[in-house]
């Protein structure tokens, strides 16, 4: 992640820049985008309740996203349509935490139809999808 190269761009909390929408993916269900998105721009804010480490362990499952500090997102109302961007080793999207926000901004230019992606991070990566990866650069 590069922490700050995305700083000075604006964002409305809770909504998404661009016409994105939910649908069936190589990995289930992904975001794609109907209208181009250019390079460095905001897209969506991945929210939900802010809970404890300890309680995101408790709830477990998917649509947590660690912010640090011993807090964690719970993503997993519908109305978080960011919690479906999946995974990608070549992602076209890239995600800054500002304090208590995720903010999911374009990495570079992506076309309209293309489906979001991020890199979830090493750790994520080896735990949960290894092997199993659907992204691109795996040829699935």
């Amino acid at each position: 992640m590069l922490r700050g190269y995305f700083s000075s761009m604006a964002y409305t909390p809770r909504k998404t820049a661009f016409d994105v929408v939910p649908r069936k993916s190589a990995a289930g269900l992904g975001i794609f985008t109907n209208v181009a998105i250019p390079k460095r721009r905001f897209i969506i804010e991945y929210w939900g309740d802010i809970v404890s480490d300890d309680e995101a362990n408790r709830i477990g499952g998917k649509y947590l996203f660690e912010l640090g500090h011993g807090k964690t997102i719970n993503g997993t109302t519908r109305k978080n349509i960011a919690r479906y961007i999946n995974h990608s080793c070549r992602p076209n999207c890239e995600v800054e935490v500002k304090g208590r926000k995720v903010l999911v901004f374009s990495k570079r230019a992506i076309n309209a139809g293309e489906e979001l992606s991020y890199n979830y991070g090493k750790d994520y990566f080896n735990y949960f999808i290894g092997k199993h990866c659907r992204c691109a650069k795996h040829g699935k």
